[in-house]
């Protein structure tokens, strides 16, 4: 039999064809969500140094812990680190056994994580849609993969996504654990028993369940109670809603469930606990997590409408969208929601999920940007979900109508582009005096990375208003989603390029001299500041001290005691060394990079007199 090809005339054709044939459709999207997931993770990943302050500790604890073999204390600079539970610092040492010490090695686990929960993405929109199609006993294999390729895409493409994606510490690898986990919940609760669910003899939850419950316990081996705490609070809130608890928990297993758990968290907690007593419970339990949510910890207090700021610029350009997809949703009529077949009710679980992470953070009292970033992949199938019904049928051209909501919410998109270009245009003027850096914004504005940046957001909100009049509503999301790549390909990646060489290669090239010039028993004394990347690069114990009297009190008392060494190592900013009496023949510059300068300091020319310190810099401040 002869096959008689045909060319497709328009691009929904072209896509109709590809998608109508499974194996070519699962290929494409494979590529895509490889192709996206390197663009927003994987580009440069390993080519930036760790960024001080919070990367490098973890960096340096999982180090530690790889070298001495101690894979229950973390420690950082010969100090326990309770901050953060182990799973992290196991994931970070395991990367280093496989590909080096390295930065690679560093970020892999919070890249991994984010490509994970991508990919778990699209295939959950995909098949929640698929059985909706069964359901109406239609064919829409373009609606289908459009939409899950688009809550991927938006998804991967999202600042906060990236921002922490590309970062070695443990909010990826929590956002991953407890994104995937709901989504495995949905993907249990709506195929069990098939459309309707039903009751299983089985003793054990289905695979989905099961699933749900290991990421669970990652979850807690990445950060603690809040890993099991947050998917509980969705959860019950959703099958509250619906009034399916009896249903639900005859499904779950729940007892079997906590076993899981519990069999695979506590055995760490246990031993960490055995090993370190009440040190680890007041410091871990007390100061880091209850705490955190009632008091403000190192200063990050904000006020009640700081998430709003975070979701707004943390899921530009999207973000504009969001009470458009929750109008659409009507989230609040009950009785709709109780009568859908499970597979139908995603955009309840997601915009459900969506506001209980939103409301918890909002209640704690420590924020911090990060703290929402559990919420963002429910955000981008929200906003996906929004615009599945505008993609038209490549048979009839046919689509939903635009709401008036979407059609506003298009309107302000162009404001916010447009607002966003006109800042990049007057950076210069936003952009406060980096002392760390001091040519840093000279450089970026020579590039001319704010004035493209500007232009292309800006060409970006025109083309979008053009859409808007022409009613082109699908091209709108193409606009934002091209715009974003371009600035972050063009503009962002470049200036972090930029931003690494003046603010973190010189603390790496300092580190390479210190580890050359540092005599036995020769202590090294940060002051003034603290870069934990010294310690990571160097592989050298760094005493940090906050002021210069203190560094003069702290030598007079490191004199008393054996071994003595005649000098110490200094790291400080010049001006530093004016306010502990120095003057330049009373010290040996050894080096000096960017801001800052590395001394020799015999110990004799430091005497134990109280110093006349009435200058003091924001920086002399130490975080823990």
């Amino acid at each position: 039999m002869k096959m008689k090809l045909s060319f497709p005339h328009t691009v929904d054709q072209w896509f109709k064809n590809i998608l109508e044939r499974p194996a070519l459709a699962v290929t494409v999207s494979v590529l895509w969500l490889i192709v996206i997931g390197w663009i927003a993770y994987g580009w440069n990943l390993g080519n930036i140094g760790l960024v001080d302050e919070t990367e490098p500790l973890f960096a340096e604890a999982s180090r530690q812990m790889f070298v001495t073999g101690d894979w229950i204390t973390p420690f950082f600079d010969n100090e326990t680190r309770f901050d953060k539970p182990a799973l992290i610092y196991w994931c970070q040492a395991i990367a280093y056994a496989i590909i080096g010490v390295n930065e690679w090695a560093v970020r892999l686990p919070s890249a991994l994580a984010a490509m994970g929960v991508v990919g778990l993405a699209f295939y959950t929109v995909h098949w929640s849609l698929s059985r909706q199609d069964e359901l109406e006993q239609v064919s829409r294999p373009v609606r289908r993969y459009l939409t899950a390729a688009l809550a991927a895409t938006i998804m991967a493409l999202t600042p906060e996504m990236i921002a922490w994606g590309r970062i070695g510490v443990s909010d990826m690898l929590l956002t991953g654990c407890i994104a995937s986990a709901l989504l495995c919940f949905f993907l249990g609760y709506a195929g069990h028993g098939g459309i309707r669910g039903k009751s299983s003899s089985s003793a054990f939850p289905n695979k989905w369940y099961l699933a749900c419950y290991v990421l669970i316990a990652g979850a807690i081996l990445t950060k603690g109670p809040v890993g099991i705490v947050l998917p509980g609070i969705i959860i019950g809130a959703f099958v509250l809603y619906q009034g399916k608890l009896r249903e639900v928990w005859q499904e779950m297993r729940p007892l079997m469930g906590m076993l899981i758990i519990l069999v695979l968290s506590v055995p760490w907690y246990a031993l960490v606990i055995w090993r370190n007593g009440w040190t680890y419970i007041n410091s871990f339990f007390g100061y880091h997590n209850l705490e955190r949510f009632t008091e403000v910890v190192n200063g990050h207090s904000a006020p009640w409408y700081f998430y709003f700021l975070v979701v707004l610029l943390g899921f530009a350009p999207y973000s504009v969208y969001l009470p458009a997809a929750m109008i659409k949703l009507k989230f609040w009529q009950r009785s709709h929601w109780r009568s859908q077949e499970r597979s139908q009710q995603l955009g309840l679980f997601v915009c459900i999920w969506f506001l209980g992470v939103f409301g918890f953070f909002t209640i704690a009292v420590t924020k911090l940007p990060s703290y929402v970033l559990p919420l963002m992949p429910a955000a981008a199938i929200l906003v996906a979900l929004l615009w599945s019904d505008l993609i038209p049928d490549p048979d009839t051209q046919k689509r939903s109508p635009a709401p008036a909501s979407f059609f506003w919410s298009a309107w302000v998109n162009v404001v916010f582009l447009s607002a966003v270009a006109v800042g990049l245009f007057q950076l210069s003027k936003l952009v406060g005096y980096d002392p760390a850096a001091p040519n840093l914004y000279q450089l970026i504005q020579q590039l001319g990375l704010p004035i493209t940046g500007g232009m292309i957001w800006l060409f970006c909100a025109i083309i979008i208003a053009a859409f808007i009049i022409t009613r082109r509503w699908p091209w709108i999301i193409s606009a934002n989603l091209l715009g974003f790549i371009a600035f972050f390909i063009v503009v962002l990646m470049p200036a972090l390029l930029v931003m690494d060489q003046q603010r973190q290669l010189p603390l790496r090239e300092l580190s390479a001299t210190i580890v050359q010039v540092q005599q036995p028993n020769e202590e090294l004394v940060m002051l003034g500041f603290k870069k934990p990347s010294v310690v990571f690069y160097s592989h050298k114990h760094v005493t940090y001290i906050p002021s210069s009297q203190e560094v003069v009190d702290h030598i007079h008392k490191q004199n008393t005691k054996p071994p003595k060494a005649s000098s110490l190592l200094l790291l400080a900013e010049q001006d530093r060394f004016v306010h502990m009496g120095l003057q330049p023949e009373d010290y040996q510059l050894i080096t000096s990079k960017g801001a800052y300068y590395l001394i020799r300091v015999p110990v004799k020319k430091i005497k134990n007199e109280k110093l006349d310190i009435s200058y003091s810099l924001p920086s002399e401040k130490i975080s823990n």
